[in-house]
């Protein structure tokens, strides 16, 4: 494997220049700033105003991470200059933290939207041709931060494709490098399993805690999360309840022991295969653990979503062959053969 190496010693997969919008106000000037630029890439923002407390806290802490994943080189941020996320002071914040190029221009100090886009062009040209000189270097799977998720689920995803992603997920843990398994909501009826997993009785609790905390918050609404999850999609997919989902899901994370429960968006402080607590929604759940530093997402999938993420690849893994036929420009690896028995789960991966 090659990659970019960092100052921090971490390496890149990619080696993008990011445009980061702070609020939704900016989401059209970081898009035309970053469009037809190669190597740019934009990141929209569908808050970063009116929001207060946890909400902000959560915000703030997951733009300054994406800043700081190892795919980025540098970040242009885009703001409007009168939100909640303060642009200026995110930057200087993610300037203490690394030596990566950091720029920011607000579009109420630039004079309004045209100017903000060309003296953001000017800004991200810039970082493009330093980045360009960079060359790649060997890494190994230890220096991986891998995200797994699921989506579209169905009932060959626990059959299939998820034990695959497992095996992929230990040896990355084996080597040495971090596993992330997120999705708050699909861990519910499994607390015990993945407690017997964790590494201490601190990990233990806050597993506990993170599931408990999110039925409670949903039951205080007087709804039940089941009235939602498994999907509609799901259950024409065969999964029956949140309880099956969840056995399935979990197998993404293999079989290495739990080290840490991560808040959203946080950034692991210890290898091996991690918990971050994040939503069920998809794009929420894989943009919190590329904030915390992933370089690549695996995906599975068994009815077939176009998600992606604009920093990190995100490999898409199917264990209904229908799926893949079906949509094999969003697909990138059938395990269907583990059904029909002409793969093991292992030599899928080998």
């Amino acid at each position: 494997m090659k990659g970019y190496l960092r100052e921090d010693g971490s390496f890149g997969v990619r080696n993008y220049v990011l445009v980061l919008s702070s609020v939704g106000c900016a989401n059209h000037v970081a898009k035309k700033i970053a469009e037809n630029i190669p190597s740019a890439v934009a990141i929209l923002n569908s808050k970063g105003c009116g929001q207060i407390g946890t909400s902000l806290e959560i915000m703030n802490r997951s733009l300054i991470n994406l800043a700081l994943n190892p795919n980025v080189f540098g970040t242009l941020i885009v703001g409007l200059g009168c939100e909640s996320t303060k642009p200026l002071t995110l930057s200087s914040t993610i300037k203490d933290m690394t030596s990566k190029p950091i720029e920011v221009i607000t579009i109420q100090n630039e004079g309004g939207s045209s100017k903000a886009i060309q003296r953001g062009r000017d800004l991200v040209s810039d970082m493009v041709k330093s980045a360009a000189v960079l060359e790649r270097t060997d890494m190994s799977l230890g220096d991986l931060v891998l995200a797994t998720n699921c989506g579209g689920s169905d009932a060959t995803s626990g059959m299939a494709s998820n034990p695959v992603i497992g095996v992929v997920s230990d040896a990355v843990a084996n080597a040495g490098g971090t596993v992330m398994l997120g999705e708050t909501t699909e861990l519910i009826g499994t607390e015990e399993i993945l407690s017997r997993r964790a590494t201490s009785k601190q990990v233990q609790k806050n597993i506990a805690s993170i599931i408990k905390n999110l039925e409670q918050s949903l039951l205080a609404t007087g709804e039940d999360i089941r009235g939602a999850n498994p999907s509609p999609g799901n259950m024409r997919g065969g999964l029956s309840t949140l309880e099956e989902k969840a056995l399935g899901g979990i197998s993404k994370g293999g079989t290495s022991p739990i080290t840490q429960v991560l808040r959203y968006g946080e950034r692991p402080k210890k290898s091996g295969l991690v918990i971050m607590d994040t939503p069920g929604y998809d794009i929420e759940s894989i943009s919190g653990m590329v904030a915390g530093g992933a370089q690549v997402v695996i995906f599975s999938t068994g009815r077939g979503t176009p998600i992606g993420c604009p920093i990190a690849p995100v490999i898409k893994v199917t264990g209904n062959d229908d799926t893949f036929s079906c949509m094999r420009e969003n697909i990138d690896y059938d395990a269907s053969s583990v059904l029909t028995g002409d793969k093991s789960i292992q030599e899928n991966v080998s």
